[in-house]
Order: C-alpha cells, then sequence, then structure tokens
C-alpha cells in the first residue's frame, strides 16, 4: 500500500480551518489522499479503519501552507524545506534561469516537481519574452501547462504602452498579472530605505515614492484594461493606503506583503548587517505597523515568504553589494503567527491569510479542511522553541536576519495529498 493510499486519522489536535469557520478540538480523517470527515473529538466515520494514526495533542491541525512566493534553486532541497516550513502549495515566480517564458520550461518544472513528492508547485509565467519587457510572452501556452498568473517579476517594463497592450492582452483572456510595485528609476541605485538610517551610514536610498508611483500607474492602467492585479510584497504605509483606496472603488486589486516587513524596520540594518539585504528594502517603524494593520484586516490578502535563498558567496560582501532576498519559507507559519500573537489577531484570521486567502489568488483547490479537499495538513507545535541556526534549517539559503533568535512554534508534521512528507 502506498502512503497515499493509506487511511490516516489525525486525532485530539485542535483544528482550524478559515474557510469553513472552524476553530474547536476535532479529529481530522483521510483516506485517498482526501479529508473524508472531521468529527468531534471520540467519533470515527462509519466504516472507517485507520492504517495510521496520528497524535496531534497539543498541536495545532491547520490546512497547508500556500506561499505565493519561494525561488526554487536545487528544485527537491527546496521543496524539502517548503514542507519542513508547513507549506504544501507554492507559487514559484518566473525570474527563473532561463526566464519561465515557454511552455515546455513550465511542463518540466511542474513534472519535476511532482516526481519530487513533496509540495506542490504553481509556476508564475513570464509577461514577456526574457522579462525582457518588449514582446509579449506565449501567455495562453504557458497557462496550459500550468500558470496560475504572469509577472515580470522584479523586472521592469520600460515602456507604458507595452505594459498597457500586455494587460490589455491579459484582461482579453482574464489572466490574472502580478505586479511589483517599482519605480526602478526612482529605484536605480539603491540599496536601503531612503531616510535616517540610510544617511547615517552612507548608503543610497530606495524612496518610498518608488513604491507609490509604481502603484498609482498601475491603478490607473487597471481601471483603464478591468485586468486582475495583484500587487507583490508591499514595503510602506504610503503603498498601503492607495491599495485601500482602489479596493474601496471596486477594482479587481490585491496585495501582499512578505513575513519579514511583519518584523523588521531599517533600523534592523544595524551596522551593515547584509542579511537584511532585501527588496524592496525594510522601512520605518510606521511603515511596519500600517502593513501589520492591513494583514489584519484584509486590505492585505496574504503573507508570503519571498523565498531566496542565497549563496554564501552571493553575501560575504559589503552590504550595497550583496544580493537581495531571506531565506524565509521555513519561518513564514511561526513568524506569520508570531504576528498574530503579539497583535492580538485571532488565529484563524493569521490561517487565513496563508491558506485559504491565497489559494483563492491562486485560483486552485486546497487551503482549507472540508470533506474532500486535498489532505495538505500542517501539525503544528505552538509552544515549541528553537533557535534559527544554520544546523536548524533545511534549506540550502541560511541568509535570513533571524539566525540566531529564538523562535516560538514549530512544524511537527506535514501531509500533501494524504502522504506524511515531513515529520520531525
Amino acid at each position: 500500500m502506498s502512503q497515499s493510499d493509506m487511511k490516516i486519522a489525525i486525532t485530539n489536535g485542535r483544528v482550524i480551518d478559515p474557510k469553513h469557520g472552524v476553530d474547536a478540538p476535532r479529529d481530522l480523517f483521510i483516506a485517498n489522499g482526501q479529508i473524508v470527515a472531521l468529527l468531534p473529538a471520540g467519533q470515527t466515520p462509519d466504516g472507517f479503519a485507520a492504517d495510521r494514526t496520528l497524535n496531534a495533542a497539543g498541536q495545532l491541525v491547520l490546512p497547508g501552507v500556500v506561499d505565493l512566493a519561494a525561488r526554487l534553486p536545487g528544485l527537491e532541497p527546496e521543496l524539502e524545506a517548503a514542507v519542513a516550513g508547513g507549506v504544501t502549495r507554492l507559487a514559484c515566480p518566473p525570474d527563473t534561469d532561463p526566464p519561465m517564458d515557454e511552455p515546455e520550461l513550465v511542463e518540466r518544472l511542474v513534472r519535476r516537481a511532482q516526481d519530487a513528492g513533496l509540495a506542490r508547485v504553481h509556476p508564475v509565467g513570464a509577461l514577456t519574452q526574457g522579462l525582457a519587457g518588449e514582446k509579449l510572452a506565449e501567455m495562453a501556452g504557458l497557462a496550459a501547462e500550468g500558470c496560475v498568473a504572469f509577472s515580470q517579476a522584479k523586472r521592469a517594463v520600460r515602456e507604458s504602452q507595452s505594459l498597457l497592450r500586455a494587460l490589455q492582452y491579459a484582461a482579453t483572456f482574464d489572466f490574472p498579472v502580478w505586479y511589483y510595485p517599482q519605480n526602478l528609476s526612482l529605484a536605480r541605485g539603491g540599496v536601503a530605505h531612503d531616510g535616517e538610517v540610510a544617511a547615517r551610514l552612507g548608503l543610497p536610498g530606495i524612496p518610498v515614492v518608488a513604491e507609490t508611483v509604481a502603484i498609482a500607474q498601475i491603478t490607473e492602467l487597471c481601471r483603464a484594461t478591468g485586468v486582475r492585479i495583484h500587487l507583490t510584497r508591499l514595503s510602506s504605509a504610503a503603498g498601503v493606503a492607495l491599495v485601500r483606496a482602489a479596493r474601496a472603488q471596486g477594482l479587481p486589486l490585491s496585495a501582499d506583503v512578505a513575513v519579514h516587513h511583519l518584523h523588521l524596520t531599517d533600523d534592523d540594518i544595524g551596522f551593515f548587517n547584509n542579511l537584511t539585504r532585501v527588496d524592496p528594502p525594510f522601512r520605518t517603524a510606521a511603515d511596519r505597523a500600517a502593513l501589520r494593520e492591513a494583514l489584519a484586516d484584509g486590505t492585505l490578502a496574504a503573507v508570503c515568504s519571498d523565498h531566496t535563498p542565497l549563496a554564501e558567496d552571493e553575501r560575504q560582501v559589503p552590504f550595497g553589494e550583496a544580493t537581495p532576498g531571506v531565506s524565509a519559507v521555513e519561518l513564514l507559519l511561526p513568524l506569520t503567527l508570531a504576528w498574530a500573537r503579539e497583535a492580538g489577531v485571532p488565529l484563524t484570521t493569521a490561517v487565513a491569510r496563508l491558506s485559504c486567502d491565497p489559494a483563492a489568488l491562486l485560483g486552485v483547490a486546497g487551503g482549507d479542511l472540508g470533506v474532500g479537499a486535498p489532505a495538505d495538513v500542517v501539525l503544528f507545535d505552538p509552544e515549541a522553541t528553537w533557535t534559527v541556526g544554520t544546523d536548524t534549517l533545511v534549506s540550502r539559503g541560511t541568509n535570513t536576519p533571524f539566525l540566531g533568535r529564538a523562535i516560538t512554534g514549530r512544524v511537527a508534521t506535514t501531509l500533501v495529498g494524504g502522504k506524511v512528507v515531513f515529520s520531525r
């Protein structure tokens, strides 16, 4: 019997399923890779005989985490890191090498991910060929192979007319476009938030207006074309205000935030700590507070890892020369729940921003524990304490500003399609 054919009972846990309004002690039953029942403790579906029972006493039983941005150099090791962090579905940005602009590349990535049998991978296709910002990519062919959206990642379409045509084409087929809101001209040469810290350290800054100008432009293009726009990785209070206003006007516009932006500010750069070199940059405490509030009230629909594992030689250089990015897929769940704990946000809201809400943005099944849903499940010990270190991370990238920090809460077990793919 293969693992995915096994009947599994998860007993004695606190089940949180925001999509169905569940936050209660429940036993969860799985067969043929799907959830078949969710019952009060002690009850069993008629005729169900478990091949394996997982005792979740003292643990949270959650839908698998859906991550909207994780880069996967060395596919299988990073998928192992994903499931170690409770991530069962992830979207892969198109800024791969080569860029994800041909159907054959998408088909190969999806097949390799399926063969690995770990987290499910949903590619985001390139909006333009080679991400060069000139000729449109073959969106229909990319979508047919499994692309869930189209994006330039962090590269610009320099000609506004080219961007307008790309959005018009995407709108024609109702393809969502994911847009990184940063005006590259205003951000050019910058490596940190344009504020007191950058000035004191002599670092070139990236002003907030680089984000707000880009949001203002894409909002008007969204209004003109009707295309669904998802803004990736907001960083500022002013940016949040623009998103809130656009949504209030009924525009089909959503946005997300990277989990590290919920916790860190430009003060964490310290004395040129290049582990804090990220795009967009960490901004002020007021910006961080606005992001945290917007995630709580739903203005920001999801929190993601923006996982970018880097090699040692990419960061053992001066701050301004370091490659931006943070290894974060294993910290996404515990750091999001830490935000909820600190901010007094209900656990159901925090779990929603990690599961059913991003699944809805992807347009895929999952992100919930309803009967008939794929059995993508995480058992999470909320009291476990551990220290982030090179020996406690599975990812090959240990480039995280949380190195050495004590974390409360850790994934104990992850199931994908009813198969146990990680257990601590």
